[in-house]
């Protein structure tokens, strides 16, 4: 009588002679070691019993994340057409071309330090000056001597970080 059971690799069935059980061998379909099974161990695997509160409440929290979520989704956020902009955006519409050019360069310095959130939250104010923010990017690029905060930073970066600034300003 042979012992028969299937790889736990490949799943393949194998059939080993009753003196390999207990033992460890190698698998003829994918040659991955494996422990071949005594035939006289016919017990089976003791499984510890399964909790129903606790089957239960993952149910019930699975249901709710995924309730939590569809309501996530569905929500729609629709600004109202005579809402004036927020009180940050307000105040940064009246600085002056040189708060400006400082506000892009903070942001370039960020972007190259790898500070992406702050830098975010920068490029969103600058996005707002529009025209005045693109003359800035194209007088930083076109500047021969780099402003000494952005000096490290080598020039294909530099330009890469202004053109891609530049393409989000509507």
């Amino acid at each position: 009588m042979s012992i028969s059971f299937h790889c736990e690799y490949c799943n393949k069935k194998i059939e080993a002679p009753d003196n390999a059980g207990g033992k460890w061998g190698k698998c003829p379909s994918c040659h991955k070691r494996l422990y071949v099974p005594s035939p006289e161990t016919g017990e089976e695997l003791k499984l510890a019993p399964i909790d129903e509160t606790e089957e239960q409440k993952k149910k019930r929290l699975m249901a709710e994340t995924f309730h939590l979520t569809q309501d996530i989704l569905q929500e729609r956020n629709v600004p109202e057409e005579n809402s004036e902009p927020p009180a940050e955006e307000q105040v940064f519409f009246n600085v002056t071309d040189d708060e400006l050019m400082q506000t892009i360069i903070t942001y370039l310095r960020r972007m190259a330090d790898g500070q992406l959130d702050e830098a975010q939250g920068t490029e969103e104010l600058i996005i707002t000056c529009g025209d005045r923010a693109v003359k800035a990017l194209d007088e930083i690029a076109l500047s021969e001597i780099p402003d000494p905060q952005l000096a490290d930073v080598p020039p294909q970066v530099l330009a890469g970080l202004i053109r891609n600034l530049r393409a989000k300003i509507p």
